[in-house]
C-alpha cells in the first residue's frame, strides 16, 4: 500500500515553513518508518527476538523507574 503525504502552499507561506509541514505530515504519516523497516528482509524469529528485547527493555526501565520512586516492585 503505497501512501502519500501532500502539502499545498498556503497563501504568504515561505518555502521552509512548507518544508517543516510536509516533513512534519511525513513522519506523522509513518511512511519513512515503514521504508526504514522494509529496506532489509527481517525473518520472523528475528522480528520475534526484536519484539522480546524491546519489551525487556521497557520492563526494566519502569521497574528502574519505580525503585527510584520507592515504590515496591511486585
Amino acid at each position: 500500500m503505497a501512501k502519500s503525504v501532500r502539502v499545498e502552499l498556503r497563501d504568504n507561506e515561505s518555502f521552509e515553513a512548507l518544508l517543516k509541514r510536509f516533513t512534519k505530515e511525513l513522519q506523522k504519516s509513518g511512511v519513512l518508518r515503514d521504508y526504514r523497516a522494509k529496506r532489509h528482509f527481517v525473518s520472523k524469529s528475528e522480528q520475534r527476538r526484536a519484539k522480546m528485547r524491546k519489551a525487556e527493555h521497557r520492563r526494566r526501565r519502569k521497574l528502574a523507574k519505580l525503585a527510584k520512586k520507592g515504590q515496591s516492585l511486585l
